[in-house]
């Protein structure tokens, strides 16, 4: 139980429950069926008729019912998940993002940068670049989050001034973010992945290198050939220093400052641009449009918490441990024949299951890492290859369940629905498939 510290609960003392699933099964049956069902009807904004926020309060009522535990203290359960300090710093940096996007814009900044980038740079190359700046800034940065926060205000601006598609251009973004938040040296993720499974940092890298470099020079291709340009038009006026916090703040993010000091810099120094040049614009003004940017990030931080508390909820009734326990006795099953083949499956069905339940990736690679580690003992895997999948795995589920917290921040900025944002991430399902390739012919091989 949730003690005076905050420490975490244990678990609820039960056999792994599969049956503690449920209600997951249920939050996306109606968040996602709805949709669907609203699209096949031909109704226009499908998946904006039932918010997601509604669709999961069901999910975390059936989920408070069940078990033998009083209310009470399925309620603090709900509460510790929903106050986790991975879910307040996704909360804070939703804040400050929404904070730093609305300046921005109210100053002209987004214009500017926009129409600045249309006129250096040819239409056809917008989608592409857009992903590739994104992975080198996450690379450099470590973060996915902040990386979106940065450059999702620019893709939107694009959409607007071009006619392109919202999605695509989100998912360019989000998927070279999620490139660089599995691959950075300074990610969570990489930290995790690599102490569960004891190797280091650098031989973790060496192998990621060669499965997702590959993985993001096909998306490149794709998005240059097969991408939209839309019916871009001529490049409007735009001065150089409404794009100058734009540039500080990729600055900053390169040379890997904290997310918080980057936004926060950002938010700053946009207003002080718009003080500068702008007559109009006045501390009241720049007050008020940081509280219109927090205001419309409602929606995603009350998900995200609701997320949080309900992956809690799981976790305690023993549904995560069922998962977990599952994929290990299937991998054991099917390891008489390849067993090394069959340990990797396993651990990355591991790594998708968890983050499936969890929707945050690091924490995903925590709670499964130890079962992780034993599987590629039992199978002969080596644990560069193990730490690898459990970052790669994670990854691609994170940046494409439709409640993960960085689909939610492009969907949001952009003002689309999260689900399109995640169907357009073409970068996760092609690591996807490159990663399946992966795992069948042992490639790449790994010296002793």
């Amino acid at each position: 139980m949730v003690d005076e510290t905050g420490n975490r609960p244990d678990s609820g003392g039960e056999k792994p429950c599969g049956i503690a699933l449920l209600p997951l099964v249920l939050f996306l049956a109606l968040f996602i069926g709805t949709g669907a069902v609203l699209s096949f009807r031909g109704v226009d904004m499908a998946f904006y008729q039932l918010s997601a926020t509604v669709a999961i309060l069901p999910a975390i009522a059936l989920s408070l019912m069940m078990g033998r535990e009083k209310l009470e203290k399925k309620i603090s359960i709900f509460l510790y998940g929903v106050g986790d300090i991975n879910i307040v710093t996704m909360c804070m940096i939703y804040l400050l993002a929404g904070g730093f996007a609305a300046v921005a814009k109210s100053i002209g900044g987004v214009d500017a940068t926009v129409n600045m980038g249309l006129a250096l740079i040819p239409a056809e190359l917008v989608l592409p670049g857009l992903f590739l700046i994104s992975a080198f800034v996450s690379t450099a940065m470590g973060t996915s989050m902040g990386t979106i926060a940065a450059i999702a205000p620019i893709a939107a601006g694009v959409a607007e001034q071009t006619g392109m598609s919202s999605g695509v251009l989100m998912g360019a973004v989000l998927g070279g973010a999620m490139f660089g938040d599995n691959l950075s040296m300074i990610s969570d993720t990489t930290i995790a992945a690599t102490r569960t499974q004891g190797c280091a940092m650098s031989d973790k890298f060496k192998m990621n290198v060669r499965i997702a470099l590959p993985a993001a020079v096909i998306t490149t291709g794709l998005l240059l050939v097969f991408g939209d340009t839309g019916a871009a038009s001529s490049p409007g006026d735009w001065e150089f220093i409404k794009v100058v916090p734009y540039l500080v703040i990729l600055g900053l993010a390169v040379a890997g400052v904290n997310v918080f000091v980057v936004l926060s810099t950002g938010i700053l120094l946009t207003g002080a641009v718009g003080l500068y040049i702008l007559p109009d614009f006045t501390l009241l003004n720049f007050s008020q449009s940081i509280y219109n940017g927090f205001t419309g990030m409602h929606e995603i931080l009350v998900l995200s918490m609701l997320v949080g508390g309900l992956g809690e909820l799981i976790r305690y009734h023993g549904g995560l441990q069922w998962l977990l326990e599952k994929v290990n006795s299937i991998s054991h099953s099917v390891g008489r024949g390849n067993k090394r083949r069959s340990g990797e499956f396993g651990i990355a069905s591991l790594a998708s299951l968890a983050d499936a339940c969890t929707a945050n990736n690091t924490v995903a690679i925590i709670l499964s890492g130890r079962l992780a580690k034993e599987i590629a003992t039992d199978n002969g895997v080596d644990p560069r290859r193990s730490a690898s999948l459990l970052d790669i795995f994670s990854c691609i589920v994170q940046g494409l369940v439709p409640y993960a917290a960085q689909v939610l921040l492009a969907g949001s900025v952009a003002g689309i629905s999260p689900v399109e944002v995640a169907a357009n991430n073409w970068y996760c399902l092609i690591l996807a498939a490159m990663s399946v390739v992966i795992i069948l012919t042992g490639w790449p091989r790994v010296r002793k």
